[in-house]
């Protein structure tokens, strides 16, 4: 039987930032990342990637400073496929409000681009945001595990499938039918809260899970297209450069959804409502708005991520409310600082590169 000093259970974006954190905060560690499918293509694979400098609370708004301050290091140090965005926060409410929320708002600008056939509603306002960017999640997750592969296990295509504890190690039974001790466990499952392994386990945070939804819109944005927040509306436009075409991403209002239901697809009440919104701003491209997709992610009471001991040693990371990859680095920097871990000698030692 193998045995670790760490577990992190998840091999998305924030299971692969507490794997980097953890070996750079505590290098003699033994760390094994274990996903059932393969690194980041769980949720990470439909976020939308999109890094604003938000938060309602302070706690979220100093996350969101960290995380701002990790991911502009981080892409310069790994090369991760993140795109600068100019940005522009669009309200009709009050703007000391908006200014609290968003932690540096630049110059006043024109709410609406008449030249693009966008429109604002009545005593809308609007502010440039510096600091934003969108990434491909699922290629960053892959790129910051790739980083650390040398010091971390990393097993994909493996299922944790039963989670026990003697005091002093977790036991994981894995899929294939192995078994792997662990002096702590971080368990970032995403949306998958309700996996039998760990459900009970889980089910004290009150968290739950909500459909999520973005559409496509099928136009091609021009290099200088801005992000657009529609901060009354809980929204945002955003131009995929890459990809030719905008991403417009709304809050679904259906609850209590599994993230392997079948049912989980676009729906046509999903393009309605989107079209509804966005027929607000942008009436010109609500006949382009035809296509998009659909996932779910964990929410929290208090609409704040958790990082929370569940029992001694094993720490749950994650629930943020559609921001996962936003505070990614913040969530796996406070779960590190939550897992007590010292290295023991006697563990298994972390493979070695190949020279």
């Amino acid at each position: 039987m193998d045995t670790v000093d760490l577990a992190i259970v998840g091999g998305g974006v924030i299971g692969a930032l507490v794997a980097r954190e953890a070996v750079a905060a505590f290098p003699d560690v033994t760390v094994a990342v274990l996903e059932r499918g393969l690194i980041g293509q769980g949720a990470s694979s439909r976020s939308a990637g999109v890094h604003f400098p938000r938060g309602a609370t302070a706690r979220v708004r100093s996350m969101s400073e960290h995380s701002q301050h990790v991911w502009e290091r981080l892409a310069a140090e790994l090369d991760l496929p993140i795109r600068e965005v100019d940005a522009t926060v669009v309200t009709s409410g009050d703007a000391d409000a908006l200014s609290a929320t968003y932690l540096r708002l630049g110059d006043e600008t024109a709410p609406a681009d008449p030249a693009r056939g966008w429109e604002a509603p009545p005593g809308a306002r609007a502010w440039t945001l510096p600091g934003c960017h969108y990434a491909d999640v699922q290629g960053v997750a892959g790129r910051v595990l790739a980083g650390v592969r040398d010091r971390v296990t990393v097993l994909e295509g493996t299922e944790v499938t039963e989670l026990s504890s003697d005091g002093a190690y977790h036991r994981l039974t894995l899929g294939q039918g192995r078994e792997l001790l662990a002096r702590r466990v971080v368990l970032a499952p995403g949306p998958w809260l309700a996996h039998p392994a760990w459900a009970d386990l889980v089910a004290p945070l009150g968290l739950r899970v909500k459909k999520v939804v973005a559409t496509h819109v099928e136009s091609s944005p021009a290099p200088d297209d801005p992000l657009t927040i529609f901060d009354d509306e809980d929204a945002f436009l955003l131009p995929l450069h890459g990809r030719g075409h905008f991403l417009f991403s709304y809050t679904s209002d259906r609850w209590d959804v599994a993230p392997d239901d079948a049912g989980l697809v676009l729906e046509p009440s999903d393009l309605d409502d989107a079209r509804a919104v966005l027929g607000r701003f942008a009436p010109g491209l609500v006949a382009r708005c035809d296509s998009g997709r659909v996932f779910c992610d964990a929410y929290s009471p208090s609409r704040e991520p958790v990082v929370a001991e569940l029992r001694p040693g094993l720490v749950f990371a994650g629930a943020a409310n559609g921001s996962g990859y936003r505070l990614a680095p913040a969530i796996a920097a406070e779960t590190v600082a939550a897992l007590d871990l010292t290295p023991t000698r006697t563990l298994s030692q972390p493979r070695q590169r190949q020279s």
